[in-house]
């Protein structure tokens, strides 16, 4: 899972307290932006004039990723497709981690309550933070930073989760942060502004957008 971009998102986001991720219907927003930008780096996902469309007509090999670029085939742009099935993606990560033995699964404690989510190896999501953790604060140019470690620090920073940036580390590294976001626009200008409107995305989201 070394590059696997949505599940790396999600260990980061995970609470062990809660059970689950720290904030469920934001880590369904990172989570799917963490899936179009590693199809992004994998050059599957490209940008014409402001719509993504996809490259190639081969499986991943990801099942996840592979409903990602299904949902990409009718041509939207990179916002919509964050929103997009956000809560299937989740799910599907959920349970591609739980098939790996990374994730033990119970039902939940209420009728209406979502299932408890524990991780089993906490060397595993440790060493996610630790490489996030040396994006942060390290000193040397975000050009040789590898675009994933830049991604995920982006999307953490966007998804607000305090555990790997914190309120401090926002405010004092907000110009490496931003310049780490700035990379995807290598891959897509769209796909930069998206992961730039993902806390505006989040407030819509909890006062009841579509897209689920």
């Amino acid at each position: 899972m070394n590059d696997d971009l949505a599940c790396l998102m999600y260990l980061l986001a995970h609470d062990d307290a809660a059970e689950g991720p720290y904030d469920r219907p934001r880590t369904e927003l990172l989570v799917r932006a963490a899936a179009l930008v590693d199809l992004a780096l994998r050059g599957r996902l490209v940008e014409d004039g402001g719509t993504v469309t996809v490259s190639g007509t081969h499986p991943t090999g990801d099942p996840v990723l592979d409903g990602v670029l299904r949902d990409a085939a009718a041509g939207h742009g990179w916002k919509r497709l964050v929103r997009r099935h956000r809560k299937r993606t989740l799910r599907e990560v959920e349970d591609r981690l739980a098939a790996a033995g990374l994730l033990t699964v119970k039902a939940p404690r209420t009728r209406y309550g979502t299932r408890r989510l524990t991780v089993t190896d906490r060397g595993v999501p440790a060493a996610v933070h630790a490489r996030v953790s040396a994006t942060l604060h390290g000193d040397g140019p975000v050009q040789e930073i590898p675009a994933a470690d830049a991604a995920l620090l982006a999307l953490a920073d966007a998804g607000r989760v305090l555990s790997v940036v914190s309120r401090q580390d926002h405010k004092t590294f907000r110009a490496r942060v931003d310049a780490c976001t700035g990379t995807l626009a290598a891959f897509g200008p769209g796909l930069e502004k998206a992961v730039r409107a993902l806390r505006t995305t989040m407030i819509a989201a909890q006062g009841g957008m579509g897209g689920s």
